[in-house]
């Protein structure tokens, strides 16, 4: 037990503990058995953070660490892949971009090294991509954003999905967790589900498991950890944080699409919407053709999460976050924020059950 656990009064008893505990295991084997961990804790692939360090960390506290191929040629993830694995011998996965112009050789290269899982994001999947993960003995989770996707993604052999709501950091889809869990997790039974978006607290994962999530994918709680190599200040940002910080990207005109993603509310960030206006304006002037308009605008961003994740530029890079940025107060070993989790799932069940008790 830990001292989370004196927000229980009275405190639990060893055997509450060991009860709720068991029932926690019995909740989330279905995610354990699939990722081949202790705990249904999957890691968010985050660009420039989930790599060898935090990946290999997330794995050896007993979660599954995901390492971020994003636009990596295949020489470096194979790279990656070995140094990860240097680092720990626990399993983990690689997350590949679909829109990758090499993705058919990102995932001969996890093959070639074994990799257990490869999560397939960023849209539908390719079928070969598919068949070629699962022929080469590796399991695929795919993403599914609503129902009718899920089912798709099941019908083209994929092992499991995470649906991520709104909440979450980085790119992320219109509907929120909460109203995705509910139109998915009573209809998708004979793959595991894993929830994501704006998960900062164990005892929200059980509320989940409880409805049939066979586990659950945090992101931010790991990216401000000490074992992620995020610039000092990108972490002092994560702490400093209220959930309302982390905005969704704006977009000025349906002409001009904005991919949405998510981020505390900066500089850069007003200085994106003050871009829009000059670019829409100079547009309607004639000066821009229309492509060359969302260029500029699609190009505003390019390298911005590098220079904030690596260089440390909070104000002008883009610090993507989840609103459960709010919940990261300090920064924390890996291993803490794992156990933390437990322990705030563990009371959840315990006060769970003397309820049940109370009532007879």
């Amino acid at each position: 037990m830990s001292d989370i656990a004196s927000s229980l009064n009275p405190a639990p008893t060893s055997e509450e503990w060991q009860r709720a505990r068991s029932r926690l295991d019995k909740l989330w084997q279905r995610g354990t058995d699939f990722l081949g961990t202790p705990y249904a804790i999957l890691a968010g692939a985050m660009s420039w953070v989930s790599e060898r360090h935090l990946v290999s960390a997330i794995s050896n506290a007993g979660g599954f660490g995901v390492i971020a191929c994003g636009a990596m040629e295949p020489a470096r993830l194979a790279e990656e892949i070995a140094a990860t694995r240097a680092l720990t011998d626990r399993p983990f996965g690689v997350n590949l971009i679909t829109m990758h112009p090499k993705l058919d050789e990102l995932v001969q290269v996890c093959l070639d090294a074994k990799v257990g899982h490869i999560v397939l994001a960023g849209g539908i999947p390719p079928s070969s991509a598919i068949k070629a993960a699962k022929d080469g003995g590796a399991k695929v989770i795919g993403f599914a954003p609503a129902l009718v996707l899920a089912k798709r993604l099941i019908k083209m052999g994929v092992d499991a999905l995470v649906i991520e709501g709104a909440e979450a950091g980085g790119h992320i889809g219109p509907v929120s967790l909460t109203v995705l869990a509910q139109e998915i997790l009573p209809h998708i039974q004979n793959v595991p589900v894993f929830v994501a978006g704006g998960l900062g607290r164990g005892d929200a994962l059980v509320s989940y498991l409880e409805q049939g999530a066979a586990g659950g994918q945090f992101g931010t709680r790991f990216a401000a950890a000490e074992e992620s190599i995020a610039h000092e200040n990108f972490k002092k940002a994560f702490v400093r944080a209220n959930a309302r910080d982390a905005t969704t990207s704006v977009q000025l005109d349906e002409r001009f699409p904005v991919i949405p993603v998510r981020a505390i509310s900066n500089e850069g960030g007003r200085k994106f919407v003050a871009h829009q206006a000059d670019v829409i304006r100079r547009f309607q002037a004639g000066d821009l053709t229309r492509e060359d308009a969302q260029l500029e605008i699609e190009h505003f961003w390019a390298g911005a999460l590098r220079r904030a994740v690596i260089d440390g530029d909070v104000e002008e890079g883009s610090v993507m976050a989840g609103q459960s940025v709010g919940m990261v107060k300090s920064v924390q070993p890996v291993a803490q924020i794992i156990a933390d989790l437990i322990d705030q799932a563990v009371i959840a069940l315990i006060r769970q059950q003397r309820r049940m008790d109370a009532d007879g």
